[in-house]
């Protein structure tokens, strides 16, 4: 190809040393003690920027001047016992691995092989996977095994054993890929072979018998031939087939796979299932996530030890036969599955341990009941629909009354979808039962507030006629991580927060209200005919947060901005508005607002239009 051959020298001594303490602390450096044997510990890494920067993660912060000395007598003792530059780099950064002091963090760190080369790993999905394989103990709630797995990351990348590519994504060295593949061939037993290309299975020999966990994720491989099958794998635990083109897999397949545990086919082209995996009775995970050619499963009652199933983007017909028998399912995502044409009653009762339950909120939508779902009282994570406001009104009292809360969720009231990509929200359209209830509450009277969406991050309401005022304020303490507001095409909305009539008398008719959303971000307005305030008019906004405020058209009798209020303090309010806040609109709109005596207040407002 005409390449030419570019030498890179490794760094001088002196910028060795610079890199190494930049990432070793600032305690280390100022230690006279340490810093003659550190010396000896940077020229150890012979000028190769990742080993300095991963044994600089492993002494980080060790101010123990024996340690120093012990960590250099091994790194010594390491690299004379191998030969050749490869060798010497995969000693150096396995120094880092033993020095983990932490053998759940070892497990996992060694999973991250799994993956192909360079491949950018999700660390949600990640978790997920950890938790999967067991890495991870089961500490009661799906929240604290999360959290716990998040420590494990910081923990990984702080030894710059893993490095932090995004927000929400993870990536291994190439190097560091090596130095783990080196140890997953010995003990515990790997086999991967993710990414490269491969249009067939590995060849019998190449399956060792004591393989614990396979991963051939990421190739090109459409058919499994019985003359490749695996003939003892008696110790595989973990098969990882996501991402390949396979449309059938033969009946003796999982005939010789007694202990497997993890079972992921995901984003194959697979059309069926063979029988023999109902005798795989030691499956803990069944993911087949984006197999849109399957169409249905057999009987999985013998699957006494599924816990996690994911069948979300299927083409499946009929819920699994058997499927009330898993009575150890925590996790049952059935979502973006459009030809699903029911949950049979009664099945989600039985299904008592559930912790993640998904079943979509598209338009050809599954309702949820609140009587089903009244026993699911270990539930964290739910996505589903709600035919009516008073269903979900029931769902909430009875998550009050088990003293729950739903960590993660997004959930749809009515018969209206709007597409929202957020998390942590509520999406009501097309509901006109509105003058019998409220948001939170069977009956507005018989509740106390409720904190069941006290991590509520959106609101969304469209088409819901007969709604007057969308956020009572008795209900804002409980909604003080509420970051954004969408309102469309609702005909009697008369306001946004409102007070009610007791609460005013109660304060007399000059007091002021304060209405506290200290981390709302976003309100968006439209087609509302009848909106005269955002908030009641004895009101004032506490949210210094607030950046956006959007009219669109149809709010023509809104004539008002609200007043607000700095977050600290307690005056009355002036000519005060949050410092980011854009007020987005037609200018007639904007030309057409009165300032009720307070000109000033104008003049501090940004205005932007459309």
């Amino acid at each position: 190809m005409g390449c030419k051959v570019i030498k890179v020298k490794p760094l001088s001594e002196e910028e060795a040393l610079i890199l190494f303490l930049n990432k070793v602390g600032p305690n280390i450096v100022q230690s006279p003690t340490i810093m003659p044997t550190l010396k000896l510990v940077v020229k150890e890494c012979a000028g190769l920027p990742l080993t300095i920067v991963v044994v600089a993660g492993t002494l980080k912060g060790e101010d123990n001047p024996l340690i120093w000395k012990n960590a250099l007598g091994e790194l010594k003792e390491r690299i004379g016992k191998v030969e050749g530059v490869e060798a010497e780099v995969i000693e150096r950064l396995k120094f880092s691995f033993d020095h983990l002091k932490d053998k759940q963090a070892k497990h996992c760190f060694l999973y991250c092989t799994v993956y192909p080369e360079d491949f950018e790993i999700e660390m949600d999905e990640l978790i997920e996977c950890w938790i999967e394989e067991g890495f991870i103990d089961d500490m009661g709630t799906r929240k604290e095994m999360k959290d716990k797995g998040h420590v494990i990351l910081k923990k990984l990348e702080y030894n710059c054993l893993l490095e932090n590519v995004s927000s929400d994504e993870m990536k291994m060295h190439d190097a560091v890929r090596d130095m783990a593949l080196s140890i997953t061939r010995m003990n515990p037993r790997y086999m991967i072979q993710a990414g490269l290309q491969l249009e067939e299975l590995p060849k019998k020999e190449q399956w060792s018998p004591d393989v614990e966990k396979v991963s051939l994720m990421h190739n090109s491989i459409s058919k499994i031939s019985i003359d490749l099958l695996p003939t003892k794998c008696q110790l595989l635990t973990t098969l990882l087939l996501q991402h390949n083109p396979i449309k059938k897999i033969p009946y003796s397949f999982f005939t010789n796979m007694p202990c497997l545990s993890v079972l992921n086919l995901s984003f194959t082209k697979i059309e069926s299932l063979p029988n023999s995996i109902s005798e795989l009775k030691n499956l803990t995970t069944l993911l087949l996530r984006g197999c849109y050619k399957l169409k249905d499963l057999p009987c999985l009652s013998m699957l006494q030890e599924l816990k996690k199933l994911d069948l979300s983007m299927t083409n499946i017909e009929e819920v699994p036969e058997g499927i009330d028998m898993l009575i150890k399912l925590r996790y049952l995502d059935l979502e973006n599955m459009f030809t699903l044409k029911g949950i049979p009653a009664g099945l989600l009762p039985k299904l008592v341990h559930l912790q993640h339950l998904c079943l979509g909120v598209e338009k050809e939508k599954i309702s949820l009941k609140a009587k089903e779902m009244e026993p699911l009282k270990k539930l964290e994570c739910l996505t589903g629909c709600f035919e009516d406001i008073n269903e979900f009104n029931k769902f909430i009292s009875s998550m009050q009354q088990n003293k729950k809360n739903l960590i993660k969720y997004n959930l749809v009231v009515g018969k209206l979808y709007i597409h929202s990509t957020r998390d942590k929200r509520l999406t009501i359209g097309g509901v006109h039962n509105w003058a019998d209830a409220g948001i939170g509450s069977a009956t507005t009277s018989t509740l106390a507030p409720s904190a069941t969406f006290s991590h509520l991050r959106v609101i969304i309401i469209a088409r819901c006629w007969s709604m007057k005022t969308l956020l009572p304020h008795w209900l804002l303490p409980n909604l003080q991580n509420l970051e954004e507001i969408w309102v469309s095409e609702c005909d009697e909305i008369v306001e946004i927060l409102g007070a009610a009539t007791s609460e005013v008398e109660e304060k007399g008719s000059d007091a002021l209200i304060k209405f506290h959303l200290p981390k709302l971000r976003k309100l968006g307005l439209e087609e509302l005919p009848n909106l005269k305030s955002i908030c009641s008019k004895s009101g004032v906004m506490v949210c210094d947060s607030l950046e956006d405020i959007k009219v669109f058209n149809g709010c023509d009798k809104l004539k008002r901005i609200p007043p607000f209020v700095p977050l600290v303090g307690n005056g009355q309010p002036f000519a005060y508005a949050p410092p980011s806040l854009t007020i987005r609109s037609y200018t007639k709109w904007w030309e057409s607002l009165e300032w009720d005596g307070t000109p000033n207040f104008k003049n501090v407002l940004h205005f932007n239009p459309f």
